[in-house]
Parts: structure tokens; sequence; C-alpha cells
């Protein structure tokens, strides 16, 4: 067990720095067991510090080895600095003064992957949050802003040597060396640095932009990945485009690079002017990836060039300001991709996610604000409610302003505080001032942790015609916050008549109607809005596109859901009220299942089902959302105690159900849609297969010859990954072994070569529900092409059967649990990080049974007594245990 306790850091106790870094010079010599790291920093005293007398230098370091220091050019011995673990301490002489560093460190031995380390034969960086400090010794916090200038020596065997901002010289050495030269001329905190030396292939591109400047576009990949740049590049330029044509934002260096790396903690880094990528995030090819995979490169490609304003120019103060830059950039990236695809299908999966996973995060016990309080380990709070709800925040302050307020307001953000390093309570002055509005309340969205609840009741009064809203709100405690306060919900709304047409929207005391659709600012812990002029009794279309990140109830009937579903004009709410009749009859279901009772389909959800299938007029990837079910994962958080055998038993047997009395509709409209079309990543081309691949997965489910022929038959001629591993899929989970094993083998063989398509291959088998998955699992982990030093191998394997193979993880044994607080330990001293991410599952025991519950806890408490647990874990596992 761990006798040190990690420190907690709190936002009520930041101060700005003693001193400031203006210029920093490194220099790199990179050798195959280690590289060498020179440092000169030109330094000033913080004059608004009002220190007396001047203060020490403190600079953060790791797992470092110093080899020399100096100050204003006099080599300083031990006895004129102090050295612990974390940091070099010494004192200045002077207000002004330069620091030289020299550090060895070992970057093939980082399996960390935080600072320098090595992927395959790349040299790359990770410095987001705190892993500049495992590079050399500095002021590694974001709002010291300094202007680098980066030399990198190495091997010609490393042809390509790349660090931010534009080349400005480069030469050779003796002994086949070489070098180059990097100057960013604007200032960035080092978690923005990156470089990045290896044997490259380079696929160049050119973009001008809204001033008639010329941007040379590059991506550096290995080179047998060179054919799967050709999407990654399109979506930079159609990034670059948007984020002119939208917020006005140009690009400011001359030449941007995107690198692939294969080993990487996360999705990208968005670096100045060198974007490091997991290369799941860039590679995309009709063979190898799938509709899903090329939305993600367009995404991340767009998020993290979109970060070269927000965030970049414009960056937080403190990493309790994450969302400042996330949160932001999220709504950013959900922008444009819906403005690049449907916009109604791009919201609904983002409202899907965040249901499923950040919802239950608030309800869990690492539940924070957007902006948290306090941390032990930053890396635990790269989080869904920093990045997915920190957006929706960021969404409703678009839909309370408007699109023109909103843009008035982020202009006026990019404008004052360009080269700065500031806070989310500055961004929401800016929206204050640029719109003359009051957010004072509005910014209890930032303090407040947890989902709001929102009761909605009505009443019509025919004589006087009107129609009422009651809005109650409120929040239930989270750790910490026993207490919250009322925040401001906008609620976009409709009044529908009884044909589903939108009626005019007045409001008690205003003269006239105003619109068909309004927002409702509810900013009160009870609320009423009383419209007039009704000379009917309107049925409410509430929180059209998911105006506010809160849980909202109303009392539909199900053939109010029914009508909803059919016929209101808001694609979103449309979806919401299937989603809603679905929901609510799986719940009924579940509780006669475990009744022991036998279980009836309501014809209801089978009729909504039958108009989707025969309206020809609908977007075929609207279709294919409304016809699959609320997830397990969605089920168990709406659970006050999940039954997980119970619920995916039902909703296995509610498909199956509506394949069978359905089946004669499906298979017309599948064949019409598998027409062997060629391959087109665009929207109307990924609408169509995403409907055809529901279908499918339908029909397998009847078990009929014709659909294991037409699965088969679809596995071995499609002309494209997301065709054939839908097939797969559905193989995989039937009964139909000989065909399932075929597939699993023809697959291994054909793609044994590409890492992100074996990835594939691990994790629909390891998300099997079907009975002995942690067997599989167990198996696939001897794979030889499966690595425990390799986040997309571990994330393929172990995440997916902890998240998505929800019966065999949650076995009533308790095998599941030990099998994931193993593969925690296991993994804790190479990657910390991804270790503490893998905890996710085993910290929401209270969602479960009494004996699973005290299972949980068995594992969390073995974590908690480990040896030397990091940081990363022990934040997690202290937590969960409270």
């Amino acid at each position: 067990m761990r006798t040190e306790q990690p420190k907690t850091i709190y936002l009520k106790d930041y101060q700005q720095p003693n001193y400031w870094i203006d210029e920093t010079h490194l220099t790199f010599e990179l050798f195959e067991d280690h590289a060498l790291v020179h440092s000169r920093l030109s330094m000033r005293r913080n004059e608004e510090r009002n220190d007396k007398q001047l203060p020490p230098l403190v600079l953060d370091g790791q797992l470092l080895e110093l080899i020399s220091v100096s100050l204003d050019e006099q080599a300083l011995d031990a006895s004129a600095y102090q050295l612990d673990k974390d940091t070099l301490s010494l004192q200045p002489g002077a207000a002004e003064f330069v620091v030289a560093i020299t550090t060895r460190i070992q970057p093939q031995l980082n399996t960390a992957l935080e600072g320098l380390y090595q992927s395959g034969k790349m040299f790359c960086t990770q410095c987001e949050a705190e892993g500049f400090r495992k590079i050399t010794y500095y002021l590694d916090r974001p709002d010291v802003m300094s202007r680098f200038t980066t030399t990198v020596i190495a091997s010609t065997d490393y042809p390509i040597l790349l660090s931010n901002g534009n080349p400005v010289a480069s030469g050779e050495n003796k002994g086949n060396r070489h070098w180059v030269t990097w100057e960013d001329p604007f200032p960035k905190p080092a978690y923005l640095f990156a470089l990045v030396a290896g044997d490259l292939c380079l696929i160049q591109d050119s973009f001008t932009t809204m001033s008639d400047r010329n941007i040379d576009l590059r991506i550096y990949v290995e080179p047998e990945n060179k054919e799967q740049c050709g999407h990654a590049m399109d979506s930079l330029k159609r990034s670059m485009r948007w984020d002119e044509e939208v917020y006005g934002r140009e690009y400011d260096l001359d030449i941007f690079m995107i690198v692939a790396v294969n080993d990487f903690n996360m999705g990208a880094m968005e670096n100045k002017g060198l974007n490091i990528f997991n290369s799941s995030c860039v590679l995309a090819h009709p063979d190898t990836a799938t509709d899903m995979a090329f939305q993600r490169v367009e995404s991340v490609v767009a998020h993290e060039y979109f970060h070269n304003w927000s965030g970049n120019r414009v960056t937080c103060r403190d990493w309790f300001q994450l969302s400042l830059k996330e949160g932001f950039t999220v709504f950013r990236d959900s922008q444009f991709s819906a403005d690049m695809n449907s916009p109604t299908v791009s919201r609904i999966e983002h409202v899907s996610f965040l249901r499923a996973n950040q919802f239950a995060e608030d309800a869990g016990p690492m539940a924070h604000p957007v902006r948290p309080d306090s941390f032990i380990e930053i890396t635990n709070f790269y989080t869904l409610t920093v990045y997915e709800k920190g957006s929706e925040v960021v969404r409703m302050l678009h839909t309370l302003l408007g699109e023109k307020g909103f843009r008035q307001g982020s202009d006026l953000y990019f404008e004052r505080h360009d080269g700065q390093a500031v806070t989310c309570d500055d961004f929401i002055k800016a929206m204050e001032d640029a719109n003359g509005a009051d957010l004072e309340l509005f910014k209890r969205w930032y303090s407040q942790a947890g989902t709001p609840r929102l009761a909605v009741e009505s009443r019509y009064d025919a004589s006087a015609g009107t129609f009422t809203l009651l809005f109650r709100q409120s929040c239930p405690p989270t750790p910490g916050q026993p207490d919250k306060l009322p925040q401001v919900i906008p609620v976009r709304m409709a009044l529908l008549d009884s044909k589903g047409n939108e009626m005019p929207l007045q409001l008690d005391g205003e003269s006239v109607p105003v619109g068909n659709e309004r927002v409702l600012a509810v900013a009160e812990a009870e609320q009423v809005f009383t419209f007039v002029g009704l000379i009917q009794e309107p049925l409410p279309s509430l929180l059209r596109g998911f105006s506010a990140p809160v849980k909202m109830s109303y009392p539909y009937s199900r053939d109010d859901r029914v009508f909803l579903a059919k016929h209101d004009p808001d694609g979103f709410n449309r979806w919401e009220a299937g989603q809603g009749l679905a929901l609510e009859m799986l719940q009924g279901l579940i509780d006669i299942h475990r009744a022991g009772r036998p279980l009836l389909l309501d014809q209801r959800l089978r009729d909504v089902f039958h108009t989707l299938l025969t309206d020809s007029e609908l977007d075929p990837a609207m279709v294919a959302e409304m016809l699959r079910l609320p997830s397990e994962a969605y089920l168990v958080e709406v659970s006050a105690v999940a039954d997980v055998d119970a619920i995916h038993s039902v909703r296995e047997w509610v498909r199956a159900e509506l394949a069978n009395t359905l089946a004669d509709i499906m298979w017309p409209l599948y064949k019409k849609l598998d027409d062997g079309a060629t391959y087109s990543p665009d929207a109307a081309a990924m609408a169509r297969r995403s409907l055809k691949n529901t279908l499918l997965s339908y029909l397998m489910l009847t078990g009929s010859k014709e659909a294991i022929d037409a699965c088969v038959r679809q596995y071995v001629e499609a002309n494209n990954m997301t065709d054939r591993q839908a097939a797969l899929v559905c193989l995989v989970n039937s009964e139909f072994e000989e065909q399932k094993q075929a597939a699993l083998d023809d697959f291994a063989e054909r793609w044994q070569d590409y890492p992100l398509v074996m990835d594939q291959w691990f994790s629909v088998q390891a998300a099997v529900a079907q009975p002995g998955g942690l067997a599989r699992v167990e198996q696939l982990l001897e794979h030889p092409l499966f690595s425990m030093r390799n986040p997309n191998k571990i994330r393929a394997v172990i995440g997916a059967f902890a998240n998505q193979n929800l019966p065999n993880f949650h076995a009533a044994d308790g095998s599941g649990y030990r099998f994931l607080a193993e593969r925690i330990l296991q993994l804790d001293p190479l990657n910390p990080q991804v270790a503490a991410r893998l905890l996710t599952p085993l910290t929401r025991w209270r969602k479960y049974d009494a004996a699973r519950q005290e299972l949980l806890k068995v594992e969390l408490s073995r974590i908690m007594a480990a040896e030397s647990l990091s940081p990363d874990v022990y934040e997690v596992v202290s937590k969960s245990l409270l």
C-alpha cells in the first residue's frame, strides 16, 4: 500500500508565476539509446507579484538526469541549486537573467507516452498537460507563454526533423547526422511544444486563405500508409475554409503539419503548427476504414485545426480552465460536422453519446463541474464533463444569444485576448460585453456539477384560450456539492396542433405572436410561461435539438409519443419521441421479465417502425437512427438499480420481435439499398449504408437461411470496410458458428498487416455478449498482434470488453471485475494515464445490485492496496471508494 498520499491542487490557490519566460531556445540531440536536451531560457521577474526580494526560481522536472545548469553564463555546482524528484530550484541574482540547462532522457524506455518517446522507429512528443517537464526543467504551466526556437539534431536515418512554427535553417554534421531549426513567432505554453523525427512519407497540398496567403499543408505518415491520407487532407482544407467563413479565423503560420503516430494516449494534439495525431484519426481508406472512422477523421482534424485560435492563440490560464479551450472547440467541431453532414443526425449522435456516458459521469464518484475546483492528477480531468458538457454549455450560449450575437462575442473574445492565457470568466465577459447581456447566473453551469432535472407540467384553459407550462428544476447532490442553485436552462420549444403543425406563440403580456418556435430561459426553481390565443389544446414539443443538457420529464402518454414520432416537424424531437416510447416500453418489459412473466410487445412501437420503413421521403440516416433502440449503456444509466442481464435479454427480445414482424417490409428495402454502388464518403451515401446495415442487423435476428446467406454475401462481396465490418459484426454475434469462424479467419488473414483494421477485429470479438466472453478476451490478449504498450490495442480489447460487453463483464461471479482490476494493475507502471481511464466501469458500482456492489468494491480495494500506485489511478480509486 502506498504510504504517501498525492497532493491535491485547488483552483482557489492559483497564483501567477514568480517569473516569465520570454524566449525558449531548445536543442535536441537524438541518439538510439538516449537524448540530450539543451535549453536556454531568457527570463524576467513577474512585477505584478510585488515581492520585496527576488523569489527562488522553481522549475518543474520529472524523470530527468541533470547534466549541467548555468545562470547568466556561469556554471552552477550542486551547492548552488536544490534538486528533488519534481523540481529544480535556484536563486536568480537579477530581475532579468538567462538559465541554461542540459538534461539526459531516455525516450526509448518511455512507455507512459508523455514527454519525448519513441513510437516504432519515430521520435515524437506529447506534452499536454504536463509532459514537457519530462523533457527538461521548465515552468510547465499554461499561463507561462514563450517564443520557442528549436533545433533538432539526429542521424540521417531520421530524414524528417520537425518542430513548431516555420523552418529557418538546416545543415549537416559529421557522422551522418543532420539538423533543422524551427522558429515559432507566436508565444505559447510548453504544453503546445512538439517534436517529431523519423523516416516518414510526405503528402503535400496547399490552401489559399481569405487574405490570399498560400499555406503549405503537410501530412507525414509511415510509407505504407501514404494512400490513406486523402480524406484527412480534404477535411483539413474544408476546416480551414469553414473557420474563415463562420468565425472569421484565418491561419497564421506559413505551414501546417499533421503527423500520424501509432502509439498515442489520446486522439490528437493541437501543438502549434505541428499537430500530432493518433493514426486512427488520420488514416482513412474505403478498404480499411468504416464510415464512422471517416467521420471521426473529419471531426478530429477539424477539432485540432480549430484549436489554432480556440486554444493556441488564446489559451487557458490554468488547467482548471481546460473547458475554455476544449468545450468551445468541441462545440465548433460539432457545428462543422453538422454542416458537412446531416445536422439532425449529427445532433442525435452527440446527444446519444452524452446521455449514455457523460450523464453517467455526472452521477458517479468522479462527478465534477465543467470548471473543476480541485484535482490530484490533471489528466484525470480530460473528461466528458470538460469536453462534451463543456460543449453543451457553449451551445446554450449560442442558443440564448443567437448566431449573430454569439459571433459578436467570439470576435471580441479573440480580439481582446489574442496571445493571452485566460479564464472561463473572460470568455463569458466577452459574450456579455458584445451583447449587452447579463450572464452572471449562467456562469453556474461552470461551477455546479451534476445533471439538472427539469420537470414540466401543463394546463390548458379552453375558455380563456391559454396554455400554461410550469417548469421545476433541481439538481441532485454530487461529491462536495450537496446543495445546488437554479441554473439558466434554455428550452427551445413549439406547440403543435392536432395535425402536427406549429402554432403561433404569443406569451401573456405580448401584443402579437412571436414566431412558431422560441427559446424559454428557465432561470428559477419554479417558473411559469403562459401562451395565449390558442383555439385548441396543443401538444408541446419541448427541449428541441436538446437545447440544454438536462433530464427533462413531461407526462406524455404513449399515444402522444407516437404522434410526435410521426409528425413533429423538428427532426431531433421526432427521434426523441421514438426513443422515449421505446425506453418506456423497455423499462416496463424489464420489470415484467424480472417478475418471470411472459413478454408482449406494445404494437405502437411496431407501428412507428412501420411508418419509418415505408416513408420514402425520410433521410435514410434519420430512419436508421430511429430504428435503433436505446443502448444498453443508456438503459443502465436511467435505471435506479441496473439489472444488466435483464436489460440485455429484453432489449434483444424486442429487437427480434420487431425483426420477425417487420421482415417482409425490411427485406425489399435492404435489397434496394444493397445495390453494389461505388463507394463514396459523402453524407448521402453514408446514410444509405447506415440504413442498409441497420436493417441487416435486424434481419439476422430472424435466423433465416435467407438472412445468413445475405450476410455472408455482403461480407464477401463488400467493396468497402463499412459494409464488410457490419456483416462481420452480425456474423460474430449470431449462432452460425461455421460462417462466424470463417469470416473471422478471413478478416485476420486479409488485414493482419494493418494495425488499425486489426483493432476492429479485436473489438468486434471483445464486445460479443454471448456466453464465454471473458475466455475469448483472455485469448485475444495472447494474440501476437496485441500489445499492452499500445493504447489503441488496449482500448480495442480491454476497453471494448469492459464498456460494451455488459453481460460478460458484469458476470455474477465477479470474474469480469477481477480481470479488469488485474489489467489495470499490470498497466499502471507502464502507462498510468490509460490505466486510470480503464477504471471507469469499476467506479460505477453504486448502479448495481448489492452482490455486484460488493464484488466491485473488492476489486477497487485491491487496486487501492497495491504498492507504488500512480497518482492517476490513486485519485480515481480513492474517490470511488468514498
